[in-house]
């Protein structure tokens, strides 16, 4: 009876359930901890097996073709091998199979990422057309699109209304995952910085997200990090011989960072809204419209390469690569942290998202005046040093002509100077 008596109370009623809720929260809070150390295994074999291909495919490269050699927008030295891609995919497609949790959605997306891998490696090998890899990145995209049902279907509620696209999303869905990847392969520019830039975007989407435990597509994104590591260090010539990301990798990065914000964004109940998503991958979203709306600007193609990225300007105030991979770093990872910020406190996807395009705004304004200016410096000198150049052949012509000997300090001094202004010219553009 006083059992029953005991269930009977109210009070004791509420005590037993909040013990029992207890018990619960920290059993699953235990599963959520037995996961995520399980997790952390998988990152070290794909880290491990990530390093291990380095070391393999760098020996076969040069059989393979696939190295980048040196020309006046590649400013490298010597030949480096294009292998870096080919390694990470290798090393996080190990941690994946370890894992072992992976289905449905994450598992066509490692499927169709292999493809993209396949064809930027052929890409670094061959150089395919702009219109062969458009063609089979969109089928790509469509084959996902097929086989999950995921794509932007709604961009959220803005200023009060919700922003639904039905089928005109498929579309959009395509534009922005090329988008994305190409992206990427833009800020493959100088030693690190797409590999960088890519652990900030997962940061990003773990702070905005806030999962527990990891799982699904963050989890696949924390293992594509694991992996990305031991590149990042042989890309500093920490292991060996300096080897690049290639499009292989650029590609791999940008397609499943592009569709981890698609799913995440396109999932009800989750806290990355859709204009978070531009938060997290802001720095090259604003450093491709800078560019683009440059080369239109000046009546050339949107997509035909140049030297006026970010980095390249950065490059040209005289900072060497590893200070411009330290600033784009902080830049990124303020610019998630304003979108955090703003997403915070405006409570509105309106306003955040108007803060985005004020933002986008005045760094396309900016770098665009910046890099002008740069040119116009640029340009003066090389008029300068041609008129030196034609001043000292006339004069050596008169002098023969008039039969005067030209000093010999004053030939070295001519050498001298222009191989200072060479130097320095060549110095400002460097990869």
């Amino acid at each position: 009876m006083r059992g029953v008596g005991f269930l009977a109370c109210p009070h004791h009623s509420q005590l037993e359930l909040g013990w029992t809720r207890g018990i619960r929260s920290r059993l699953v809070g235990g599963r959520n901890a037995m996961h995520e150390s399980r997790l952390v295994v998988d990152c070290l074999v794909a880290a491990c097996t990530s390093a291990m291909a380095i070391v393999v495919l760098r020996r076969f490269a040069v059989v393979w073709g696939l190295v980048d050699h040196p020309d006046q927008r590649k400013q490298h030295h010597g030949d480096v091998p294009l292998v870096g891609g080919l390694a990470i995919f290798i090393g996080m497609a190990a941690g994946a199979a370890c894992y072992g949790q992976f289905q449905g959605f994450e598992m066509i997306l490692l499927g169709t990422a292999a493809v993209l891998v396949l064809l930027g490696a052929l890409d670094d090998r061959f150089d395919l057309s702009v219109r062969d890899r458009l063609l089979i990145q969109t089928i790509v995209i469509l084959t996902v699109i097929a086989s999950s049902g995921v794509y932007i279907h709604t961009l959220g509620r803005i200023f009060g209304h919700e922003v639904t696209l039905g089928w005109f999303g498929v579309p959009v869905t395509v534009v922005a995952v090329i988008g994305l990847v190409n992206a990427f392969n833009m800020m493959d520019g100088i030693d690190g910085l797409a590999g960088s830039l890519a652990l900030v975007s997962i940061a990003a989407i773990i702070l905005f997200a806030d999962p527990s435990p990891l799982h699904g597509v963050i989890a696949l994104l924390v293992v594509l990090a694991a992996a990305s590591l031991p590149y990042l260090v042989a890309n500093q010539g920490f292991m060996g011989g300096k080897i690049f990301l290639g499009d292989a990798g650029s590609m791999l990065i940008g397609y499943l960072l592009a569709w981890a914000l698609i799913s995440m964004s396109q999932t009800p109940g989750t806290q990355l809204s859709p204009v978070n998503v531009l938060w997290c991958v802001a720095l090259p979203v604003f450093d491709t419209f800078a560019v683009m709306y440059r080369r239109m600007r000046q009546g050339r193609s949107p997509f035909k390469p140049d030297r006026g990225h970010i980095h390249h300007i950065l490059l040209g105030f005289g900072l060497t690569s590893r200070t411009t991979l330290a600033l784009l770093i902080l830049l990124a990872t303020g610019l998630a942290f304003i979108g955090a910020f703003f997403s915070s406190a405006a409570h509105s996807a309106g306003t955040n998202l108007t803060t985005f395009c004020l933002t986008l705004g005045v760094y396309v304004i900016t770098v665009t005046h910046v890099w002008l200016r740069q040119e116009a410096r640029r340009h003066g000198a090389a008029d300068s040093q041609t008129m030196v150049d034609a001043g000292a052949v006339a004069s050596e012509a008169t002098a023969r002509e008039v039969g005067t000997p030209v000093p010999e300090d004053e030939l070295m001094f001519r050498e001298d100077d222009h191989a200072e202004v060479y130097h320095s010219l060549r110095r400002s553009s460097r990869r």
